[in-house]
């Protein structure tokens, strides 16, 4: 089968919204190229020596490549993909230069081309995420190792507002607690979740490749048996409490969450959510304490938010 891979050169700040247009589009796989993930790229105890002159890269900004077979009409498809590119301006991302361009692939270049852009990566004090053909070793017993398939996209642990997720989760997981992970992609959150002593996990995402995906990914962590994974659009119908909700979605769509997320947290519950470019933080700030949760705390990397809040226990004191 030929392949044709679809590249779009973007900004660092668009790059979670341009995979995941063109994952949306079809694609079977998506790569990402960040002039500023690659400038952390160095030797060192959590990966292999690499010599970075040998490596292609881009020089700034980013570019999201994805994959398509030939059953799928490109000539068609990249006028939509740069319309769709071009109008992430209307979520006050800026997508520039946001340049299509496309280049033809044999089977075996789609299989294993992008496989040599990942390596084990600590992601936080204790969790380290390793590509699923890596051979790694832990550098210390407290060390969780998270196995995933970067060739499936939806995140591998390394954006800014997955990392902002899972250091927050490291700091409020203290062990047996109900979570909910909303919009769950790769199922990273959901799988880190689980080995930081998480109890029991529910993790919805509204497209079916990425429940798949998720479901893949538990697969090969096969120490991880308290995930359940389905297709639900964030949490409408969902009548469980849990004592954390995670969501690392778009804040356009964090907005309608918020009393969702509150009618599903226990009193006291903590809502830990991410994927807010800081030009949106006032708005999703206001949406909250309209809600009655109270702001811990603040996280950012880069251009992006991350907001811990705790629902109010003010119903609860006032039944007893």
């Amino acid at each position: 089968m030929k392949w044709t891979e679809i590249s779009v050169q973007t900004s660092n700040e668009a790059v979670e919204a341009v995979s995941n247009i063109l994952e949306t589009a079809g694609s079977k796989g998506v790569k990402i190229e960040d002039a500023e993930d690659f400038k952390k790229l160095r030797a060192g105890k959590f990966g292999e020596i690499l010599d970075l002159a040998d490596i292609p890269h881009v020089e700034s900004g980013a570019a999201v490549t994805g994959y398509y077979p030939d059953s799928v009409d490109v000539e068609k498809l990249i006028p939509k993909i740069k319309q769709q590119v071009e109008g992430l301006t209307k979520f006050n991302l800026n997508p520039a230069p946001a340049k299509v361009l496309r280049k033809p692939l044999e089977e075996t270049e789609w299989q294993t081309a992008w496989k040599k852009y990942y390596h084990p990566v600590r992601i936080t004090r204790y969790l380290t995420v390793v590509p699923d053909w890596e051979t790694y070793q832990k550098t210390a017993d407290e060390e969780k190792v998270l196995k995933l398939d970067p060739g499936m996209a939806f995140g591998t642990g390394t954006h800014p507002t997955t990392r902002l997720c899972l250091q927050a989760l490291e700091m409020y997981i203290r062990g047996g607690e109900e979570l909910i992970d909303v919009g769950t992609g790769s199922g990273v959150l959901s799988i880190a979740a689980s080995k930081m002593g998480v109890a029991n996990i529910k993790a919805f995402d509204l497209d079916q490749v990425a429940v798949d995906s998720a479901l893949e990914n538990l697969k090969l962590n096969p120490d991880v048996k308290n995930i359940e994974i389905k297709p639900n659009n964030l949490l409408e119908g969902i009548q469980a409490q849990a004592d954390i909700i995670v969501a690392n979605i778009l804040a356009e769509i964090i907005e309608p969450l918020v009393p969702q997320a509150k009618a599903c947290l226990k009193p006291g519950g903590i809502f830990i959510t991410s994927g807010i470019i800081k030009e949106k933080l006032p708005l999703i700030l206001a949406d909250l304490k309209k809600a009655d949760f109270e702001i811990e705390e603040i996280l950012q990397m880069k251009d992006w938010r991350a907001v811990v809040a705790k629902k109010s226990t003010e119903l609860t004191s006032t039944k007893n």
